[in-house]
């Protein structure tokens, strides 16, 4: 599978009103997104991503990422194998591991050896009646030896909550072939006030989170830049403006190798759909 240019990652797609959703799907494709990312938490994910498919032409439909600690590699694989019979070859398979707190909250000691929990997941897809084809699917990888298992087990990668130094770094990491499909986070705002209200508290959850933690501080950011989510950080991660501040964050991920960049718009009601700011990205890309 080949993904190019640009795609939105929005968690409302998933979780939204449905006949909305399906809506706000389809202008995505008429305004020429590439592909349509959304996350799992667990629950009906195919149910959403065949709402996606039959709303949508020419869009690929992406998990971003589906969880691999709540779903069986049988399962996963026959509803990939259902998906594609009905809507032909576009749907990719993100899968990730989630997130230790998240996955122990309800049955402490889950969550380990996470690279081992992949591969094990991946096995899991090759063995099942219908296999998930290795070029049909892309891993969460943020660090050097979960961005190796993508390269060899997987189309590429699909890293989140990163910036163009790390997809520089991760594009060396994979080498010249596998897909490299990094999430921007972006707001459209006249101030960096505005930006800071919007996407602040945001940014702060995330990063209460180890897997990401640990990824800045590899980046080269300070425990008081996490603690204090500072300008620096705030900025490196988040791109802030208007559509030209927007667009050139796109270029530098492309610039660093990147072949796809999926946006995260976010706005002062994080349950709305961004149309507006979708058309205005549309009609800069």
């Amino acid at each position: 599978m080949e993904l190019t240019d640009v795609g939105v990652w929005c968690a409302q797609l998933r979780f939204g009103d449905p006949s909305e959703s399906a809506d706000a799907a389809a202008e995505l494709d008429e305004l020429g997104f590439t592909a349509l990312w959304i996350p799992d938490v667990g629950g009906p994910v195919f149910d959403a991503v065949g709402r996606l498919l039959a709303a949508t032409k020419r869009a690929v439909a992406a998990t971003g990422i589906l969880n691999l600690w709540m779903h069986s590699p049988d399962d996963v694989a026959e509803n990939y194998a259902a998906l594609t019979t009905e809507h032909g070859d576009r749907f990719l398979l993100g899968i990730g591991v989630s997130h230790a707190p998240l996955i122990d909250a309800n049955e402490p000691g889950r969550y380990r050896k996470p690279l081992a929990a992949t591969a094990s997941f991946l096995d899991g897809l090759d063995a099942a009646p219908r296999p998930v084809p290795t070029d049909r699917r892309v891993l969460a990888a943020l660090g050097p030896k979960m961005l190796a298992l993508s390269a060899t087990r997987a189309a590429g990668a699909h890293p989140y909550l990163v910036t163009p130094d790390h997809t520089a770094a991760a594009r060396s990491a994979l080498g010249a072939g596998p897909l490299l499909l990094p999430e921007q986070t972006v707001i459209l705002c006249d101030s960096a006030d505005e930006a800071h209200r919007i996407g602040t508290d945001w940014l702060r959850a995330y990063l209460a989170l180890p897997n990401y933690a640990n990824n800045m501080l590899r980046s080269g950011f300070s425990e008081d830049d996490l603690a204090q989510v500072s300008d620096r950080l705030f900025d490196a991660i988040i791109a802030w403006g208007d559509e030209g501040a927007i667009m050139r964050r796109v270029a530098e991920h492309r610039s660093a190798g990147a072949d796809h960049v999926c946006l995260q718009v976010l706005t002062a009601d994080p349950r709305a759909f961004p149309r507006e700011q979708w058309r205005r990205i549309a009609a800069a890309v």
